[in-house]
Formats: structure tokens, sequence, C-alpha cells
């Protein structure tokens, strides 16, 4: 019975991750792309616009302040109208916004163009997260996290490539940061359209699994929902109240303003260690695809360990702790010597990156349906404003120090506070 019992839990496992794991890998792919693809339009477009660090930074984090105001709003939306029918309405809006980003002039062009991106994508993450969660057993949810936002390492390991040829594309009128713009967008639109017909809403609906294999994992699922709620049997604005999901909020806020500071200035950064002369554009972002890809296998291995171990919250604190020692050293070791600096830089965002998937099997471990919609929903919204500041304070402080060292600095300290705060609050939740 225990074989047989095996055999098809593993069956339908498997099926459940061929099924939706590439797809969401994909839309999530697109979306890190059309997100981030900024920080190398900055590389030409700041001196065809003449916007200075600061301009760019704050433009840069607008996407975070409309993505904070929609996120909770468009996640209760969602759980009205179903996951299939809102990635769908996500793609397709931030798809058409995107390739307005190649016909901006002025910055507040810039920022209401990035405003409206955040806003058309929010709540696209929480409802992935959500939508896995209803597929998945609790066991295998960092691994299933893990391996969809392995998008997050690859849009950049690809993307930085892709990105700085696309640069080297001109014609028709358009610079090659319009055209790198315009070609990242329109595939958002396809995938969306795709999803409406390519998910389902509920196991129920699934024609891609067996009687058995959907009887089983139904069952198996409802068996979960039941003893979370002996836990905590919250609504969806209970959820939004309770004291951990405020607290884990508040870490990944200064978790993210390390994050995208960093993220948002990669290419910057980068370019201004190295001698222009010696450093293509193309070849830079070769660099920073391979920095990006030994952080996604970071990510993986992270995800697998935490799900081996049973164990989040010292995986999340170990793994920001590295990042933000590494990236501080990095700053000031750069001057010295490069290549090691470079090397810190990796590690850094292997850090950063690693901390992801066992961060995010947190809050569907103690709180069910939309309670924990609501709370992942509430978590990333506040979370992401960090993206918001942790770009402007970078673009701010470089106009005014002429360095980023002082940047740097603060993104470090940043992580270090966002370690202690996940590690304080999760400590009483005794399955972490």
């Amino acid at each position: 019975m225990n074989t047989q019992l095996s055999a098809l839990e593993s069956s339908t496992v498997r099926k459940v991750t061929r099924r939706l794991i590439p797809f969401l890998f994909l839309c999530f792919f697109i979306a890190i792309l059309d997100r981030v693809n900024i920080s190398f339009a900055a590389l030409q477009m700041n001196q065809d616009l003449q916007f200075s660090d600061t301009v760019f930074g704050l433009g840069a984090g607008m996407f975070f302040l409309g993505y904070f105001l929609l996120e909770v709003p468009g996640s209760a939306m969602m759980a009205k109208v179903g996951a299939r029918k809102w990635i769908c309405r996500i793609m397709v809006s931030w798809g058409l916004l995107a390739v307005l980003m190649a016909f901006i002039k002025t910055p507040w062009q810039f920022y209401t163009v990035r405003f409206l991106l955040g806003v058309a994508e929010a709540s696209f993450y929480p409802c992935m997260v959500h939508y896995l969660s209803g597929f998945y057993q609790t066991k295998h949810h960092a691994k299933a996290i893990a391996a969809f936002m392995l998008a997050i390492p690859g849009a950049n390991a690809l993307g930085a490539p892709l990105s700085t040829f696309l640069l080297g594309i001109e014609g028709w009128g358009l610079a090659g940061w319009q055209w790198m713009f315009i070609l990242e967008a329109l595939p958002a639109v396809a995938l969306g359209i795709m999803a409406f017909f390519y998910l389902d809403d509920r196991i129920a609906d699934v024609k891609w699994l067996r009687a058995d294999e959907k009887n089983w994992l139904m069952q198996t699922l409802d068996k979960e929902q039941q003893a979370k709620q002996a836990v905590k049997h919250y609504t969806f604005l209970q959820a939004l109240k309770d004291k951990y999901v405020l607290l884990l909020s508040a870490g990944y806020l200064f978790w993210m303003m390390g994050y995208y500071g960093i993220n948002m200035f990669l290419p910057t950064i980068s370019r201004s260690m190295v001698a222009v002369t010696s450093l293509s554009l193309q070849n830079l972002g070769w660099l920073i695809g391979f920095m990006y890809f030994a952080a996604m296998l970071a990510m993986l291995w992270v995800g697998s360990h935490s799900d081996k171990k049973r164990e989040r919250r010292r995986h999340v604190a170990v793994c920001l702790s590295i990042s933000a020692v590494a990236l501080t050293a990095a700053a000031y070791i750069a001057a010295a010597n490069v290549v090691l600096a470079f090397i810190l830089l990796m590690i850094a965002l292997c850090g950063a990156f690693g901390a992801f998937s066992p961060f995010w099997a947190i809050p569907p471990s103690f709180l069910t349906g939309a309670a924990a919609g609501g709370a992942i929903a509430m978590i990333n919204s506040i979370g992401n404003l960090g993206g918001f500041f942790g770009p402007y304070v970078v673009g701010y402080l470089r106009d005014l120090t002429g360095s980023f060292n002082a940047a740097i600095t603060f993104l470090g300290g940043s992580m270090i506070l966002s370690a202690v705060i996940i590690v304080l609050s999760t400590r009483k939740l005794k399955s972490f």
C-alpha cells in the first residue's frame, strides 16, 4: 500500500511540475525581464535623455510604488475571478505598457510609465505563489517555488547578454534602448493570452491528471488545509493583521531595499569598476549574466536543502548575511582588485537570491486559502516598497558622493537588518 501510495504521489507531483512550472517560469521570466531591463537601458538612455542617477533611481523605483498600492486589492480580485483570468489580464496590460517605455522623453514621462507598469503587474507574484499552493503539498512548496522563481536570476542571466545585444540595434529612427524595450515587452502579451487557455483554476478542472491522481491530490491538500486551520483559521482581512505577517513584511521590506538597490544599478556599478575601453557592452552583459547564473544555481540548491531539512528561517538569515558582507566588501575592494570585487558581487547575488524560496515557503505553512493569498500579497506589497527606496537612495548617494561605496554600505546594512527581523519574527513558529 505504501509503495502504491508513493508511486501515486510521485507520478502526480511529477505531472503537476511538468505542466505548471515551465509555463509559470516563462511567464515570470518575462515579468522580471521587463521589470529590470531598465538597468541595462540606463547605459544608453540616461545619456540620451540627460537623466541623472537620482532621476534614474527614482524612476526605477516608481514601479514599486504602483505595485505597492495595487498589490493587496489585486490579490483580492484574483481570489474572485480566478488565477487564470487574472494572470492573463496582468500580462497583457503590462506588456502593452512596457512598449511605451521606448517612447519616454522627460523624467515625468519616465516616472509615470514606470508607476503604471507597477500598477499593471501588481499581485502577479503572490497570485502565482498562491496558485502553486493549490497544487502542491507543503513539503514540496520550497522546491516548487524555487523552480519557477529561478526565473528571477534566470531573466537576469539570459537578459543581461540579450539586453546588451539589443542595445546595439538601431534603425527606423529608434535607438538601441528603445528597441530593447519593445522587443522584450511583446512576449508578455502573447503569454498572457496563452495563460487563459493553458491554466486551470482548480484541481477538479484539470484534464492532464488521471482520476486517481486528482482524487489523491485533492484529498491530501484538504487534509493539510484542515490541519493548518487548527492552528490559524483566518479570513483574508484577518491575515493582513497577523503579527507574523506584519513582521515578515518588515523583514522583506529591508531585504528588497538591498536587493533592488543593487539589482537596478548592477550594470552601472559593474561598468564603473572597469575601464570602458577594456570591456565592451556585450562582454559586460555576458559577465553579469554569468554572475546571475551562479545565483540561479544557489537559489535551486538552497530551496532543495531547505525542504530536506524542513527549516526556513535560518536558511533565509544565513543567505542574507552572506550577501550583505560580500556586497559591502566588494565596494571597498574594487579599487585594489577588480576581479575579487566581481567575485564578491557574485557571492552577494547568490545570497540575495538564495533566500527567496525558503522565505516564501513560510506563509503558506501557517495560513490557508484566501488568508494565505492575502498574507503573501501583504508581505510582497510592503516588501516591494523597498524596491522604491533602494534604487532612489543608491542614485541619490551616488550623485551626492560621486561614489557607490556609501550606497552599497547602506544596502548591506538593510539586508542584515532584514535577517534579524525574519529570525526574530518566526522564532515561535515551531515548524521553522
